[in-house]
């Protein structure tokens, strides 16, 4: 089969691959219809990510056909339509039993990204996101064994095609998760940093739930335009203006937004000083837009953290958090709790996740796909795959 693979730093190819086959016997073959480039693939792309090997098939946004089942597979069969989260989660385990399935204690047989584990057991496996995570093999593929078939695999309705479902693979429920961690609920302000996918579904799912003003903050402001033309956004452009949080206490009257979305993550964009840090290799992820959210937000209020970090960071401000009285949710999203809710929302017409795509391409031209979304060339916001 064809699969986009990686070859180091900026080089992934279309390969030719052996054909996934059934292991255990509550495996899934699936043939791919559709697949996405998700914003922590760039972090791979670029290598920033340990423990990527040469050859590894990276993707962990897709959906498709299920061909074939094993023997202990009982909420699927051959030839349903099916999306597939990201997170591989056994279902039975101590965190999958509390739903928090990005926790899961038996699918991952990789240690993780923590620099401190005390001998914890890791997170969840994830499909094509480094042998940290399990090094499973991912979706941006012409087939792929799903894991765990019977936890997390959700059949669609063939009313809803690809491209409105697709999302439910992560960046849908990402965002969703992200804006309920900060507690967004109507007449709630919010302020959403990074206008990428992730940051543009949060802003999705705070319009659905009520939120009375959304700022959003971005370098791009092809991105930023978009976002206000489609949700409503208050734009500011990072480029533009020096310290936004400082725009954003004096537009709610001295107080901050009762909750902060840090949708960037561990590459964004700081000071020189963080380039130096990082250098110096005094810290494994920028904290720029860390500091900015805690600047940002009233005193009480909520730090929302979807973006992917690693390792640490310098000038985290913690004693400004702790003044501030401030909470903080983060963490891998518990894709499976939420997927059957957000199907809903979809089928209902109180989200269109598909409206941010900008760019279709053959899987033959994955490669090329990288490298558009990686340099914002060309406008782009989303990039789906289709095998």
């Amino acid at each position: 089969m064809k699969a986009l693979t990686y070859h180091g730093s900026k080089d992934v190819r279309v390969d030719t691959v052996p054909d996934p086959v059934l292991q255990d016997a509550d495996d899934i073959l699936l043939r791919v219809t559709a697949t996405a480039i998700c914003g922590s693939d760039l972090h791979l792309f670029r290598g920033k990510i340990p423990e990527l090997h040469k050859g590894d098939i990276l993707g962990h946004e897709f959906m498709g056909v299920v061909e074939d089942i094993g023997a202990d597979v009982k909420n699927v069969k051959r030839g349903d339509r099916v999306v597939i989260p990201f997170v591989i989660a056994c279902g039975d385990c101590f965190h999958c039993r509390l739903a928090e399935f990005s926790a899961c204690e038996t699918t991952n047989d990789g240690p993780g990204g923590s620099l401190n584990a005390k001998g914890m057991r890791p997170p969840a496996a994830l499909f094509g996101f480094s042998h940290l995570y399990g090094g499973v093999p991912g979706g941006q593929a012409e087939f792929v064994r799903v894991p765990k078939g019977n936890v997390g695999p959700i059949v669609v309705p063939d009313a809803l095609p690809d491209e409105q479902v697709l999302f439910l693979s992560d960046i849908l429920p990402t965002g969703y998760q992200a804006v309920l961690n900060a507690r967004v609920t109507k007449g709630s302000t919010v302020a959403i940093f990074g206008a990428g996918p992730v940051g543009l579904m949060a802003a999705a799912c705070a319009k659905m739930l009520g939120a009375e003003r959304i700022f959003m903050v971005d370098r791009y402001q092809y991105r930023l335009d978009f976002a206000v033309a489609t949700y409503g956004v208050i734009p500011i452009n990072f480029e533009d203006t020096d310290d936004p949080a400082e725009e954003i206490i004096s537009q709610t009257n001295g107080r901050g937004v009762d909750a902060t979305i840090d949708a960037v993550g561990f590459e964004a964009k700081g000071s020189k000083a963080d380039t130096i840090a990082t250098q110096l290799k005094l810290e494994t992820s920028s904290g720029a837009a860390l500091r900015q959210c805690i600047a940002a937000t009233r005193r009480a209020g909520t730090v929302s953290v979807p973006g992917v970090y690693s390792g640490f960071i310098h000038a985290f401000m913690f004693g400004d958090a702790f003044d501030k009285g401030l909470r903080f949710e983060m963490g891998q999203t518990n894709v499976q709790k939420y997927m059957p809710e957000l199907l809903e929302h979809i089928g209902e017409g109180r989200l269109q996740p598909d409206v941010i795509i900008s760019h279709r391409m053959a899987l033959a031209d994955a490669a090329k796909g990288y490298e558009i979304f990686d340099e914002k060339e060309d406008a782009c916001r989303k990039v789906v795959l289709t095998p």
